[in-house]
């Protein structure tokens, strides 16, 4: 789940917002963190304990909710892996100076080995973690360089100057929206652990990848407001992640940067092909192998569409981020529904904690009013 959520469109919009709102884009951080776990503990906990996938769930509630579901979840997915698979090729330009598409072909071939050779899918969880670490790891090293104004930012955490909703919703959609809410959730169920016996071990894993998620957002934003904080203006670079890193270590930086949007797009492009294959085909073990090509059947289309397109603009990868904190809204309020009224033919009779249905109702409240105050605003990201 986490490894999904930090792909190309994350860096962007984390490095685009921190440009835009400066050590007050900490607070939005720290709403969108909040709102995750409260999301996640809800989804993983119903998910795990009904043995169900999302778009299962969906129509034993509402026939054809889950395929409504499916197709909103599909329209994100094609422009983020679009966007996973030019960052791919612009992770390897960075590192190596190979075309941008050359490099973004690379990175779809190696998605696609992982689900052909079953010895290779084999180690693809334990790969995308490796990932996950370097990215962390390179840019904490970013951030020192960049001496970002730390006592400023922890003020606007808690004090912010300017509160953005749309900002808000953007990321919530970024970490918790579209496909990613159900990336870990879906890949869980193939683990086996699911049922009321593993309630505990789910819940703290949902919140584990949110934690792994909030500390990469926030290591990213100290290293770009370092940067920003300096006097430079970001806004009118193309790639605005690639540039603070640049700016702030020089070609070193430049070359971490691609290293780091590298490992971001790979593990994204393999998060977002399995899940949003995993909408198409039912939980089944027989149903393997046909999940399988159908997920590399999705990084095929995914690549055609980047190799046609030549890139995907910073500004669509901001607005699919926005649009999956709107489409979260309605997979999140079908979760809500099935915890408080029908735990005992769907969850197997499981007693639901109420405090986490208060939790969930909470943060569903929250995502529904800034879904409303935002809307037009998320629609305007593509002028």
């Amino acid at each position: 789940m986490s490894t999904s959520a930090i792909g190309p469109g994350f860096l962007t919009q984390t490095a685009t917002f921190t440009n835009k709102l400066g050590a007050a884009f900490a607070f939005a951080i720290l709403c969108s963190i909040l709102i995750d776990i409260a999301v996640q503990l809800n989804v993983w906990r119903v998910i795990g304990i009904s043995g169900q996938r999302a778009q299962e769930l969906g129509n034993s509630v509402i026939p054809g909710l889950g395929w409504l579901l499916s197709i909103l979840i599909g329209i994100g997915s094609v422009v983020f892996n679009i966007g996973n698979i030019a960052g791919g090729g612009l992770g390897l330009n960075a590192v190596f100076g190979l075309d941008p598409k050359v490099g973004g072909l690379i990175t779809a071939l190696i998605a696609i080995a992982g689900f052909l050779i079953k010895r290779l899918g084999a180690a693809l969880d334990k790969l995308v973690v490796l990932l996950g670490a370097l990215m962390i790891l390179l840019t904490v090293f970013i951030a020192v360089r960049s001496h970002p104004p730390v006592t400023e930012a922890l003020r606007n955490t808690f004090y912010p100057d300017t509160i953005d909703l749309i900002v808000i919703t953007t990321l919530v959609g970024g970490t918790v929206g579209g496909y990613i809410t159900y990336a870990g959730a879906h890949r869980m169920l193939e683990s086996g652990q699911t049922g009321p016996e593993h309630a505990t071990t789910v819940s703290r894993s949902s919140v584990s990848g949110i934690i792994i998620t909030g500390v990469m957002r926030a290591v990213l934003f100290l290293a770009v407001l370092g940067v920003v904080a300096g006097g430079v203006n970001l806004s009118d670079a193309s790639n605005p992640a690639g540039k603070a890193f640049e700016v702030a270590a020089g070609t070193i930086g430049l070359r971490i940067f691609g290293v780091v949007l590298f490992c971001a797009a790979l593990s994204s492009v393999i998060g977002c092909s399995y899940t949003s294959a995993s909408f198409l085909i039912p939980h089944r073990p027989e149903y393997a192998t046909r999940q399988n090509y159908v997920t590399i059947i999705f990084i095929l289309l995914s690549g055609m569409f980047f190799l046609v397109m030549g890139q995907a603009p910073a500004k669509l990868l901001v607005f699919a981020g926005a649009f999956n904190g709107l489409v979260l809204l309605i997979g999140f309020t079908l979760i809500l529904y099935i915890a408080a009224f029908r735990s005992k033919d769907i969850l197997q009779g499981y007693r639901y904690p109420r405090w986490l249905i208060i939790l969930g109702i909470a943060a569903v409240i929250v995502c529904w009013f800034l879904a409303w105050r935002s809307f037009d605003g998320v629609f305007a990201l593509l002028k």
